[in-house]
């Protein structure tokens, strides 16, 4: 079986204090974007992964299915790697999903939600349609009604090499960024219930992880909002008209690698 694996961004990102299990309390909003890779999978004798040789989190994935088998799974990559656009939770999901379709008794969509968590917090939210709200430790998924009519310029910056994760999330804690979570957290509530047209996604707060300049440039050229997307380095800028994405990306080119995409609704 082959399925699409799409990308992600964060149109919000609202980062709290650790919690007793190491993780840290966030809010976030998930929207898929038409960019993705594809994953092949097929029963076999013990699982096998290729495509992709640092592949981790799919193998982890497909071990919790507890399978009376394995999986030869090929992914194809087009989602560009650590750039905070989920490329990997995204094919381990869609292993995820397709291996339990071949499975003799299917897991429950509960079953397998929870087997996405395991895996990685922002593993779920691949399992589920449309953009969704993001809570705990972002494997927590409320349904969000959004706007889907825009354009979506993605931009990695050249020579970018982001951190690991972990490292982004203590230097937000040497910052005291946990200050004032419940009041960031009141604010991006409260800016969602107010989203009718794609221009008001510009009312969410900042990614409270990661910022850039770049996303000033974004807005120079028309985006009417623009952010990091998770722990970056990967920005993102939303525009109304592909017109103005495109040319955007062109003034832009000189400073990184650059797509231009859509909102997705499913993988």
């Amino acid at each position: 079986m082959i399925g699409a694996a799409p990308a992600k961004i964060n149109l919000a990102l609202v980062v709290g204090p650790r919690r007793a299990d190491g993780k840290h309390e966030l809010v976030t909003v998930f929207q898929r974007v038409d960019l993705g890779d594809r994953v092949r999978i097929e029963p076999a004798l013990e699982t096998t992964v290729t495509g992709f040789s640092a592949d981790t989190t799919v193998r982890s994935a497909l071990d919790s299915l507890e399978a009376p088998h394995g999986w030869r799974v090929h992914i194809e990559k087009h989602v560009p790697l650590t750039a905070g656009l989920g490329g990997g939770s995204s094919d381990a999901a869609t292993a995820l999903r397709l291996a339990n379709a071949q499975l003799p008794t299917s897991r429950t969509a509960e079953q397998l939600h929870e087997l996405a968590a395991r895996a990685g917090a922002d593993v779920p939210f691949f399992l589920h349609d449309g953009p969704q709200l993001g809570t705990g430790d972002g494997t927590t998924l409320e349904p969000l009604d959004l706007p889907q009519d825009f354009f979506v310029l993605l931009l990695i910056p050249n020579g970018a090499s982001k951190p690991s994760t972990a490292s982004v999330y203590e230097a937000f804690d040497l910052r005291s960024g946990q200050a004032g979570f419940d009041e960031r957290v009141a604010a991006l509530r409260d800016a969602l219930a107010q989203v009718r047209r794609p221009r008001d996604l510009a009312a969410l707060p900042p990614n409270d992880l990661a910022r850039s300049p770049l996303a000033d440039e974004l807005r120079t050229r028309g985006a009417f909002r623009a952010d990091v997307s998770g722990a970056g380095p990967a920005v993102y800028g939303l525009f109304h008209r592909s017109a103005d994405a495109r040319r955007a990306a062109r003034e832009l080119r000189r400073l990184g690698r650059t797509w231009i995409t859509i909102p997705a609704w499913y993988g």
